[in-house]
């Protein structure tokens, strides 16, 4: 896959030494995103302090700090993000590069950096951070009224509102059904065509009112988060993009690198769990003669990780993570 270079760069402020290396932000990453099952990924990505990681979700930076804390200063890590807002939490680090980009551009920027095939770890939390949905004008949540936005890279074309305005009554159907595992997908979608014929569907309130008939009291959150999580998954064509990255891993990790994932919901679980059991996003087991599965990777935890009680008091938005590690044997 060939990547352009337009509109991305590379981020690497020089640093200061020891204990001045990392700027403190904590309380501004607390305002982006709180890092979910921290001490869990930083064990399962078994830091070396002369190694090399990529952050591929870089975020408000609350992983990638606990990696540089681990780093040695001749440790370098990557993180890659394609929203601005990101770059307000660069850590001022000379370890640290940053990457402005969807990480399914992650086999690209590491084989300009001249480290693909040499990671030693690549972390992945998968979540919307918190940022997301607190800001009501980039349009994730249905709490708040405001555009129908839903990007996560605002350089891009493809809105929700274009989503919603432009896509046929069965691109929507598929769309509700796959992404948002809405059993009412097709009268849902032919409600939409209906109602933006009338009025063009352009903001939250727009949609809300469209789809209240489906809202009852009893299942009006659990409808909704499925509803705008599919139109977020379907405007950031989220689920490619998963897929382009995680087969690159096995061109940037080398063999005995760590893999570690935080999904948050089942559909992109179900394709991490497949490609770190089989090596493919199917699941399909090929064997060898004595019956032996052949998969690239060696499960490091072969019970899904979840968070604690107490990390799901502290931070609710943790209570769909599952973290899954895995560690290559081979490459491709």
């Amino acid at each position: 896959m060939e990547c352009s270079y337009i509109n991305m760069y590379f981020y690497s402020p020089k640093g200061t030494k020891n204990a001045n290396r990392i700027v403190k932000m904590e309380n501004l990453t607390k305002a982006y995103h709180i890092p979910v099952l921290l001490n869990e990924s930083m064990e399962g990505l078994d830091v070396h302090p002369s190694g090399v990681y990529v952050d591929v979700t870089f975020g408000g930076g609350g992983h990638s700090r606990a990696i540089l804390e681990r780093l040695g200063d001749e440790g370098r890590l990557y993180g890659f993000d394609q929203d601005a807002d990101t770059e307000l939490y660069i850590p001022n680090d000379s370890r640290f590069v940053f990457v402005r980009s969807n990480f399914r551009f992650l086999y690209n920027f590491m084989r300009y950096h001249k480290v693909a095939g040499k990671v030693d770890g690549l972390l992945a939390d998968l979540g919307v951070s918190s940022h997301h949905f607190d800001e009501q004008e980039r349009g994730f949540s249905f709490r708040f009224d405001g555009q129908l936005d839903m990007r996560m890279n605002t350089r891009s074309e493809r809105t929700a509102a274009g989503v919603l305005n432009t896509y046929t009554e069965e691109a929507l159907a598929d769309m509700l059904y796959l992404y948002g595992e809405l059993k009412q997908a097709r009268p849902l979608a032919s409600l939409l065509v209906r109602t933006r014929e009338r009025k063009k569907l352009e903001t939250i309130a727009d949609l809300l009112e469209a789809v209240s008939p489906y809202t009852g009291k009893d299942k009006e959150k659990k409808f909704l988060a499925q509803l705008f999580q599919s139109l977020r998954i379907e405007v950031n064509d989220e689920m490619r993009a998963l897929k382009e990255m995680l087969s690159q891993t096995l061109l940037t990790l080398k063999p005995g690198g760590r893999l570690v994932v935080i999904t948050y919901h089942s559909l992109e679980d179900r394709l991490v769990k497949n490609f770190l059991k089989t090596g493919n996003f199917e699941g399909k087991t090929e064997q060898d003669f004595y019956g032996n599965i052949q998969t690239p990777f060696r499960l490091i935890n072969h019970k899904v990780i979840t968070p604690s009680d107490e990390e799901v008091a502290r931070n609710p938005r943790s209570r769909s993570a599952k973290l899954r590690i895995a560690e290559v044997i081979k490459t491709t």
